[in-house]
């Protein structure tokens, strides 16, 4: 694992919107797993204008979502895919094929978790996934304790994600389940990158790079990356 310090979240934003831009010029057709959630944003809004500036060619990348709240319909603001789209697959022009994620209201989860276990397997696999760290490590919705060998699966919420949830929502919305790609994918992904920022995620990061892996404390698994990339701006690292 390599841990990259910025001096603020648009430093931050920049580097990992280079990080995705970069991907696409080593390979068009790479396929890259987007982190939904407010870290990511900055980076979207970057690459956004980049690729306007520079007119890097995205028509034959896959573009994967990571997660999504069980039983949330993807025009919910709330949802985990609205904010990708929005900020990211809309101002690129990405065409509905070269998009895939779960649809949280499936009446079967474990057929959308195969399913996508299946798009992924006939991609070759992820070029890169980009993900977000809860405050409680969780990476993607793979809470606490589960088991690292895991593909795409359903997950019972913690507490302290449904709490933290609530923010993305207009008014107070049930959270109870979450569908997500597994570890066993950010583990097989050619590169992992973790984004932190702000001094709210700053105990997290550190207990991250110094506890113990175990999955007890999913965002450790990073330092068992062979091509691991933690990117904080000042603020995430003041502990470490």
């Amino acid at each position: 694992m390599e841990i990259k310090v910025y001096t603020d979240y648009e430093a931050l934003s920049e580097a990992v919107a280079q990080l995705l831009i970069e991907t696409l010029r080593e390979k068009p057709d790479a396929t890259i797993c987007v982190a939904s959630g407010d870290t990511p944003l900055g980076a979207y809004r970057h690459m956004v204008q980049r690729v306007a500036e520079t007119g890097l060619d995205c028509s034959r990348a896959r573009f994967i979502g990571l997660d999504d709240w069980v039983g949330i319909s993807p025009q919910n603001p709330g949802s985990c895919q609205y904010p990708v789209r929005h900020h990211l697959l809309g101002p690129l022009g990405i065409a509905e094929s070269q998009i895939h994620f779960f649809d949280a209201q499936s009446a079967d989860l474990q057929a959308e978790c195969r399913k996508m276990d299946g798009v992924i397997a006939a991609a070759g696999g992820l070029d890169l996934i980009l993900v977000g760290v809860g405050l409680n490590g969780h990476i993607g919705l793979n809470e606490p304790g589960i088991s690292p060998a895991l593909l795409c699966h359903v997950s019972e919420l913690a507490d302290m994600t449904i709490r933290v949830g609530q923010k993305y929502f207009d008014q107070e919305t049930p959270l109870t389940q979450g569908i997500t790609l597994g570890l066993g994918h950010f583990m097989a992904a050619r590169k992992a990158v973790v984004m932190a920022s702000g001094t709210g995620k700053a105990a997290i990061i550190r207990d991250a790079v110094h506890q113990e892996i175990s999955p007890e404390l999913p965002a450790t698994i990073l330092r068992r990356h062979s091509q691991g990339y933690l990117l904080l701006d000042e603020a995430a690292s003041a502990l470490l």
